[in-house]
């Protein structure tokens, strides 16, 4: 269920924040016959120069940015992985802390607030915009590499576990080697990353439907900087936002681009490689230009739900006619075993699996933070009504059990077919093609393989619409209605960022300007964790 009520007019009691700025103030607003823009002069301005120059200066350089991403992701990830890894840790343990809290009392956008969505309106969008097409491209293949090379984990000794041992590996114990996988899995799709989200997203959602203030990242800083945020401070967190959300989009638009390309090739025959995937990048932004005219309702909310529901058949297609028993006794052990080596897996300090928390670990915190001010912003624009225990348990616990059944579904199935059915076809392939050899190796191939590309395909142009809409929303200083056609301009140049980078590196260059937005706002992140706690102090809260 849904209203036409203003969301920025709270109901109830709210403690506003006083503050002489007007949404859109500081806005260029332009009238071009039936055409017009509101933009924010300096945000839009600088985020849209610098994009259209990294695009034109990768295209006209190709052939050296190949080697500088390569360099630049591996510097990153191998110098600053306690930093990432720290930082993430931060954030889950915030969230928990709130949910206990008293503060988990307050509910936003007022004391007397109700929810825009129903529940199942809110999950679809929520789920779809945060991970769907990770989901798709890691669900086989993250669990297969952790077992195939017995992921570096628990000691066995004689078939008696003993305590972690970081590079003591599960050689020759199939059982061991699965269990780390699956564990090691999880830590990537859990609890950590939904807590990234589910901060900024709190931040947004608290200070504007309660405090009166922009639905743009700066405003979450007032507590610290306060009325100069409105300068260049704001200016400066939300041109980064910008940068991090559109190469973080970009990142998962490529990814998803090769997981299609190799799914058409391995299918019908069509031709795979980086000229495929440009021209899917291309049809694929297309469609997604027509679902941002449509708008977020008839667009967004409408996709969102057809990818649950295509989703939801692909996993009940794999748990009927895949190991269905060990599937479901499989999630109970999963969880577990996650709980149990979370301590170990969330460590900063000391490691020695730098394969796993650098290669793996570091690419995917700093991935989530880039996606952060995207998810965030959306899943606050859908929140409002809810307490923030309500929106913390919902955004933390519920999509985590998802990720988690998810991956046992998949992971599961795929590590069976190896070690109960021989069937080395998933394991061997490349990582865009694992999720078509696994399914292979069932029946109906063809028929849940075609489902498995629609699926990336619409979970492709679910990320782009969200995703323009909320950086138009940022680079609009604030305004939520703001003209289509500042919309259609950003969802264009993910696009193109995405083929620049694809062109430019492949995935290795989407992984490094993944990590390289996302370190600056890391630390954005880390302050607004004060400036919330600040915020939710001053707030009246439900009896």
């Amino acid at each position: 269920m849904t209203t036409n009520k203003d969301p920025m007019i709270p109901d109830g009691e709210v403690n506003p924040i006083d503050t002489d700025y007007q949404i859109g103030q500081d806005n260029i607003v332009v009238k071009v016959g039936p055409f017009g823009l509101d933009i924010h002069n300096r945000v839009f301005l600088i985020s849209g120069l610098g994009i259209i120059a990294f695009v034109v200066l990768t295209l006209l350089f190709s052939s050296q940015a190949g080697p500088a991403f390569t360099s630049l992701r591996n510097s990153l990830t191998s110098n600053l992985d306690w930093f990432f890894i720290s930082a993430a840790n931060i954030f889950v343990l915030l969230c928990l802390v709130l949910i206990v809290s008293p503060l988990g009392k307050v509910r936003l956008g007022g004391t007397e607030a109700t929810p825009d969505f129903s529940y199942l309106g809110w999950f679809s969008m929520l789920f779809a915009a945060g991970m769907g097409i990770g989901l798709m491209f890691y669900g086989v293949s993250e669990p297969l590499t952790h077992f195939s090379t017995a992921f570096a984990g628990l000691e066995y000794e004689e078939g008696a576990r003993v305590d972690w041992a970081p590079l003591a590996g599960a050689a020759g114990n199939n059982a061991a080697a699965a269990e780390l996988a699956m564990a090691a899995t999880i830590f990537h799709w859990a609890l950590h990353p939904w807590a990234i989200y589910a901060i900024l997203a709190l931040g947004l959602a608290l200070f504007s439907f309660n405090k009166g203030l922009p639905l743009t990242i700066r405003s979450v800083f007032y507590p610290i900087l306060g009325e100069r945020v409105w300068g260049w401070p704001g200016h400066i967190i939300d041109i980064l936002a910008v940068f991090a959300t559109l190469f973080g989009l970009a990142t998962s638009l490529g990814i998803g681009a090769s997981q299609a390309s190799a799914g058409l090739n391995y299918l019908f025959g069509l031709p795979g490689g980086t000229a495929t995937e440009v021209i899917l990048v291309i049809a694929i932004t297309a469609l997604a230009l027509i679902s941002v005219v449509a708008g977020l309702e008839a667009g967004v909310k409408r996709l969102s739900e057809i990818n649950m529901l295509l989703a939801a058949l692909l996993l009940l297609f794999v748990i009927i006619v895949g190991p269905t028993l060990a599937i479901f006794t499989g999630f109970a052990n999963n969880l577990a075993s996650y709980l149990q080596h979370l301590p170990a897996l969330s460590n900063p300090i000391g490691r020695e699996d730098t394969n796993y928390s650098q290669g793996w670990t570091t690419f995917y915190w700093a991935w989530w933070i880039s996606w952060s001010p995207f998810v965030g912003m959306f899943i606050a624009r859908v929140s409002r009504g809810r307490s923030v225990r309500e929106f913390l348990i919902s955004v933390l616990l519920i999509p985590s059990l998802a990720c988690i059944f998810w991956m046992t579904v998949f992971g599961s199935t795929a590590i069976s077919q190896v070690v109960q059915e021989g069937y080395q076809a998933a394991a061997e392939a490349a990582l865009p093609l694992q999720l078509f050899a696994m399914l292979d190796g069932l029946p109906l191939a063809q028929l849940s393989s075609f489902i498995a590309i629609v699926l990336v395909i619409v979970f492709f142009i679910t990320s782009s619409d969200s995703g323009s809409l909320v950086i138009d929303t940022i680079a609009a200083g604030g305004k939520v209605n703001a003209p289509t056609v500042q919309r259609v301009f950003w969802c264009t140049f993910e696009g193109l960022v995405a083929i620049a980078l694809l062109i430019g590196g492949g995935l290795t260059a989407l992984q490094a300007m993944a990590v390289s937005t996302g370190l600056p706002f890391t630390l954005v992140l880390l302050a607004a964790c004060v400036a919330i706690v600040k915020g939710l102090m001053s707030e009246p809260r439900v009896k």
